[in-house]
């Protein structure tokens, strides 16, 4: 299967029509272990387009991204100047041993070999350092109303979804299988964030069942039209919250063995 995430137009739109939900999960997971001093050296594993690595400014004093799709590489640098980037895989990590004090990881584990990652991430982290593991869904529902669940129903059954081959992962699954880490604060979480009529439109666009339905031949224009116009027909709010449902889970290294 192609990578959905590996053309300059899927990078674009993941640079522009993402929502800021990365911030608020890193608010979340940071408060809960207690850490109010930035980091010093931290790896966003998976960084896409950058949107996930932008939130780190502010949390660590110096940044790298790693992407193994080189399409998005240009477009995190924009949107992330801050940080640096690097094609490379979570498999291997282009980093000196214990040089790390955090690592996040949004969304990227899925497609990962963990039996792989876990030790590089254990090689990579500082003894008191934090693996930082997040995802969250596609916003589909309002607050207080399932108007919108309805609406993406018919949207994921006119631009089917392609095959799933990504892993399931939550905190439990990540305890058991991160060998060499210990599980340390983490939640499951709905948080709501407004967004515009438009900009949710174009933020479907960036789907990965949209992805699949302009390969399949069905123009992006076209998927673009039925999209604001459905939305327009029932969201007529300029702004309105959309829920977005997900996990955190931050692993710790374990103490070495004497």
């Amino acid at each position: 299967m192609p990578n959905p995430f590996g053309t300059d137009e899927m990078a674009a739109g993941y640079a522009k029509s993402r929502p800021s939900v990365h911030p608020l999960v890193l608010q979340r997971a940071l408060t809960a272990l207690g850490r109010t001093s930035p980091f010093h050296n931290a790896l966003d594993v998976g960084c896409g387009s950058g949107v996930s690595t932008r939130a780190l400014e502010g949390i660590a004093e110096n940044v790298l991204g790693i992407e193994p799709a080189e399409a998005m590489i240009p477009w995190a640098a924009r949107t992330a100047p801050q940080a640096q980037f690097q094609v490379a895989t979570a498999e291997a990590l282009p980093v000196a041993d214990h040089s790390l004090d955090l690592i996040t990881v949004a969304g990227a584990l899925n497609y990962a070999d963990l039996d792989r990652f876990f030790p590089e991430a254990s090689r990579v982290l500082t003894t008191d350092g934090v693996l930082l593991v997040y995802d969250f869904s596609a916003g589909r529902s309002f607050t207080n109303t399932n108007t919108l669940d309805a609406w993406f129903s018919t949207f994921e059954t006119r631009y089917p979804w392609p095959p799933y081959e990504a892993q399931d992962l939550n905190p439990e699954i990540l305890a058991a299988r991160a060998k060499g880490f210990q599980l340390g604060s983490h939640e499951t979480f709905e948080i709501p964030v407004p967004l515009t009529p438009e900009f949710y439109a174009e933020y479907m666009l960036t789907e990965t069942n949209v992805a699949a339905a302009v390969r399949r031949g069905t123009p992006l224009n076209e998927i673009r039209e039925w999209v604001r116009t459905t939305l327009c027909e029932f969201w007529t709010a300029p702004a309105r919250e959309i829920v977005f449902r997900g996990y955190y889970a931050c692993l710790l290294p374990l103490p070495a063995k004497t």
